[in-house]
């Protein structure tokens, strides 16, 4: 093992609640819990109380804040004046690679970047090829209604999606165990509207963004995806946070005692 090896593993004795964990070779499971753990989501922390810095944080913070909204309002503003296709996707892509120059020049991590830079060049591709500018809103409508499918299937079968989410959060207890929510009603009841949240936000953005698409109406869809994006997202975190902690704060509290 390499001298770089060892000082990107953490120590068991850290303060790091997943140290030992980490210490492990990754399984498929320990690689998906790090992967939830990474996203926005997992700011949803179980047992801790929500904080406006925190939220900042699980949108990605100022500058990935930055990122999600100003590609699209670019579209807008440049559409809006030109109501030409090519330069309003041409130019949120313009913007979108300066933000991954930024991190490079950094050295910070890019992946997010890369992967936003990749949906606008995507939805740019569509709307280039065929010449019209409410083709550019069609990978984002795709998205919402994929979101959606996974979250009533989750529902459907028994594990709503909200629930699996805190469940890979969820630290082992001492003796190795995983807390299993589904055996408290409590918490399975809570998680269960949690997610029908989420059902509410992605069906409400595919009811409004689906007709205004359908009828070309690009300044308007445009706006409204602004406003359904980033704000409507760190909303429903915001109560899906304080939803959580009702159940999984009353845990803590022997901890704490």
């Amino acid at each position: 093992m390499t001298d770089h090896d060892d000082r990107s593993r953490p120590e068991v004795g850290s303060d790091d609640p997943y140290a030992a964990e980490r210490a492990e070779p990754l399984s498929l499971h320990a690689q998906l819990r790090d992967a939830v753990r990474n996203a926005g989501i997992a700011q949803v922390a179980p047992g801790e109380a929500p904080s406006g810095r925190a939220l900042l944080t699980a949108v990605g913070g100022v500058r990935g804040l930055a990122e999600s909204v100003l590609p699209g309002f670019a579209f807008l503003i440049v559409y809006a004046i030109t109501k030409s296709v090519v330069p309003s996707v041409v130019v949120p892509v313009l913007i979108g690679l300066v933000f991954v120059g930024l991190r490079l020049l950094q050295r910070q991590s890019v992946m997010m970047s890369f992967a936003g830079i990749l949906g606008v060049a995507i939805s740019a591709g569509l709307a280039l090829i065929t010449g019209r500018a409410e083709s550019n809103f069609i990978p984002g409508i795709v998205i919402n209604a994929v979101f959606l499918v996974v979250l009533l299937g989750s529902l459907a079968v028994g594990r709503p999606l909200i629930g699996v989410v805190v469940g890979l959060l969820l630290p082992a207890r001492a003796d190795g165990t995983t807390v299993d929510w589904r055996a408290d009603a409590a918490k399975r009841r809570v998680l269960t509207v949690a997610t029908w949240l989420w059902v509410g936000l992605f069906a409400l953005r595919l009811a409004i963004e689906v007709p205004l698409w359908l009828t070309a109406q690009v300044e308007l869809l445009a706006g409204i995806k602004l406003v359904t994006g980033v704000p409507l997202y760190a909303a429903v975190l915001w109560v899906t946070w304080l939803l959580v902690r009702t159940v999984f704060a009353r845990d803590e509290e022997p901890a704490a005692a």
